[in-house]
């Protein structure tokens, strides 16, 4: 099982920023994929960002041109650079990893992840 380790969250005004970030105990260089998710009260999770071992990108609609994922291979370590928070932006945020599996893919569904981090709370004030 991969631990996953969250850091970086807070809380911010309209407008701000933020730059959460996620240690893993495994080398990402083996994971087939990397990415963040995000689940509101009352909500289900859904997916935000994420990369594929190949390095390609996938951005959810209300995160693409605000929100940049990127990883640290030395360090094995994921991030994410979020810019103008909105008010709807608040939620627990959570790093993800598929250790392992057979095909492509680029963590934009729960169901393809197989290890999670505890989580970190975004809040975004008006």
């Amino acid at each position: 099982q991969v631990q996953l380790v969250e850091s970086g969250g807070g809380s911010v005004q309209t407008g701000g920023s933020l730059r959460l970030s996620c240690a893993a105990s495994m080398d990402l260089r083996a994971a087939k994929c990397v990415g963040w998710f995000r689940q509101s009260p009352g909500k289900e999770r859904e997916g935000v960002a994420g990369v594929s071992g190949g390095g390609s990108t996938f951005y959810s609609n209300f995160a693409r041109g605000r929100f940049t994922i990127s990883r640290d291979n030395e360090k094995n370590t994921i991030y994410i650079d979020m810019s103008d928070l909105k008010p709807e932006d608040t939620a627990q945020y959570y790093c993800a990893v598929r250790a392992s599996g057979e095909g492509w893919n680029v963590c934009s569904r729960s169901i393809d992840i197989t290890d999670w981090g505890q989580g970190t709370q975004v809040t975004v004030s008006s």
